[in-house]
């Protein structure tokens, strides 16, 4: 699709945002297995670009250093062995050169727009940032269970922590790290002091005091 539009645009800059449709039917061997018809869209962004070609002008560069022999050989993409001869890949620099900005996205909702598909795509920091919440800030670990029930267990507790997690994000506005950071340093002590019960607390700061008001706000104990 790309190089369709750059052999009939010949010359043309690539207009920023624009999406090119390429429908993708299932095959009857696909369609056996229950896969669905499909459809990719392509996407360029010219920040994107900007980003990637920065990176490819780079790569080119440290490929260009060893093949003179000004640096050691290392691992990269541009640089083409053959035998003890080295040479810049100069073909795979000009076709990832033609697709800096480029992204495709792919679904099965084939009267999707492509619009939502993208917006869509873009959500998915949101499932990342749930896995990055629960290896650091809950501090969940692989743990080698074998019975169903032990399983089950450690998924609900991981589970149940995260959406209290993003519950208190969502009320406070802070994050989970910054929330958990200031409220340990701050605890309450019950003194018994023969059949007298005496309580002890370290006042509250204002922030950590409205963020808890914020978070009960909606009933929330």
């Amino acid at each position: 699709m790309v190089r369709e539009w750059r052999d009939s645009h010949p010359g043309e800059a690539v207009p920023d945002g624009l999406v090119l449709t390429q429908p993708w039917s299932a095959t009857s061997a696909e369609k056996t297995r229950g896969i669905p018809d499909r459809v990719i869209y392509y996407q360029f962004r010219a920040d994107r670009a900007r980003r990637t070609l920065r990176g490819i002008d780079e790569q080119v560069r440290k490929a260009e250093r060893a093949v003179d022999g000004h640096a050691p050989v290392k691992r990269n993409r541009y640089i083409q062995l053959a035998g003890a001869t080295k040479a810049v890949n100069r073909t795979l620099e000009a076709k990832t050169r033609a697709l800096a900005g480029w992204k495709g996205y792919t679904t099965n909702l084939t009267s999707a727009s492509s619009t939502f598909v993208i917006d869509a795509y873009h959500q998915l920091w949101h499932i990342e940032k749930s896995f990055r919440m629960s290896k650091h800030d809950l501090q969940a670990r692989p743990i080698y269970h074998h019975l169903r029930d032990s399983i089950e267990a450690h998924l609900s507790i991981v589970v149940a922590a995260m959406a209290v997690s993003h519950h208190i994000e969502t009320q406070t506005g802070w994050s989970i790290k910054k929330f958990v950071r200031t409220a340990r340093r701050y605890r309450t002590v019950k003194i018994q002091a023969g059949t007298q019960t005496l309580t002890a607390a370290d006042p509250l700061p204002d922030d950590l005091r409205s963020a808890l008001l914020k978070n009960r706000s909606d009933g929330a104990h």
